[in-house]
This record gives structure tokens, C-alpha cells and sequence, in this order.
């Protein structure tokens, strides 16, 4: 999608990430079929629920779950500079001390709304990758191997902007994106105080790009 970069801010709705997620889930759940989903916070909740409907229904895992990890690189928190806001990706939550354990040999999705810089999915995917690493050192020496072989991680994002990135991903990474767009500011709805009028600046986001 290339027409947004004439507008500044591109509006998108709750209704256009709902029907992006429900035209990629089926490919996700062919290809991946994720037995535990990892929401990043605070832009992953809505798309990692919104998915997990749609995954119950198509996928093989009735009772998926969604856990939640918090992490910010653009938004100011107590104790970091603002010289490190946008540089420094800060974990603000996670999974316990059994997180290891809860991800050892699932296929887990990692769910965002955006892949912009690419910092915070690959410190999310390094960081839940050594709490597995940590785990398998508690297991029996001879099983470490298979275990570490059925643990799978895969990435959806609701957008992936089309610009260089900052950080890599493990070759093989399972990745989805469900729209390609260019670097423009994406606004989501679950930013906005007024959901009426965020509606209507999306609508004329669509009218000045046609």
C-alpha cells in the first residue's frame, strides 16, 4: 500500500485491522498453527485477540491463550532518559519466572501492531529465546536437543513499513504482515480519546489518497 505516504498520519480503524487479521489467519493457521500467543503490549492486544478468534476457529487448538509481555522503545517511562526513548527498547513486563517453561516446545506467535524499526521483535524474540535457553539447562542433558527442535516461534504484525531496519530476526523465523506500508505515522484506534473522530479522519485519509 503505497498511496498513504501522502498523508502525514494514515488513521486505522478497528474495522480494517479486524478484516486484515481475518484474511491472514488462515495462512498462519496452515503454516504455523501457534499453540500460545505472545501479545506485546501495549499495540498487540487488540490484533492478538482479535487472531485468537479467528484461530480457534480455523485453527487446531480450541483453547489458545494469549499471555502478554510489555515493551517500549518510543514511549517515555519512568527512569529512562529521553535521550534513550526510540534507541533503547524497555521491558516493562513479562511472562514470570516460569516463562520458560511455559514456552518450552510450543510454536508461540508474537503478535504487534507494527514492525517499524524492528527493535522490539527481535529483543522480544531474543529474550523469550533465553528464558527457553535458561529452562532447557534444567532439563536432562539427552532431551534438550528435541526439546529445543519443537519449540517454534513465528511473528505477526498487523503492518510492516516498508523502510530499513535496525534489527534482524533468526533466519527462519516464521513472519506475517498483514499489510505492507510505506513509513508513514500510523494513528490506531486504541490511541485516540475520540474514537468518532479518529473515524473521521481515516475516511478522509481514504479521500485524499484516491
Amino acid at each position: 500500500m503505497s498511496h498513504e505516504s501522502q498523508v502525514k498520519h494514515w488513521h486505522v480503524t478497528y474495522n480494517h485491522i479486524h478484516k486484515i487479521i481475518q484474511k491472514c489467519t488462515p495462512r498462519i493457521a496452515a503454516e504455523f498453527n501457534p499453540d500460545l500467543m505472545v501479545a506485546i503490549g501495549g499495540g498487540g492486544f487488540f490484533p492478538a485477540r482479535v487472531m485468537r478468534t479467528f484461530l480457534r476457529e480455523t485453527g487446531r487448538n480450541k483453547t489458545l491463550q494469549i499471555q502478554a509481555i510489555g515493551l517500549s522503545l518510543y514511549e517515555p517511562i519512568d527512569g529512562v532518559s529521553e535521550q534513550k526513548i526510540g534507541e533503547q527498547v524497555v521491558r516493562t513486563q513479562w511472562l514470570g519466572t516460569e516463562a520458560g517453561k511455559m514456552l518450552l516446545g510450543k510454536s508461540v506467535l508474537i503478535v504487534d501492531e507494527v514492525d517499524d524499526t524492528r527493535k522490539t521483535l527481535s529483543y522480544a524474540l531474543t529474550e523469550l529465546k533465553n528464558d527457553i535457553e535458561a529452562e532447557l539447562l534444567t532439563r536432562p542433558e539427552a532431551d534438550r536437543e528435541a526439546l529445543r527442535a519443537a519449540t517454534r516461534f513465528g511473528i505477526f504484525v498487523v503492518h510492516n513499513k516498508n523502510k530499513p531496519k535496525l534489527a534482524e530476526l533468526p533466519e527462519g523465523t516464521a513472519y506475517y504482515a498483514g499489510e505492507e506500508v510505506d513509513d508513514v505515522w500510523l494513528d490506531y484506534p486504541w490511541e485516540s480519546t475520540d474514537i468518532e473522530e479518529h473515524d473521521k479522519l481515516a475516511a478522509k485519509d481514504i479521500i485524499q489518497t484516491e
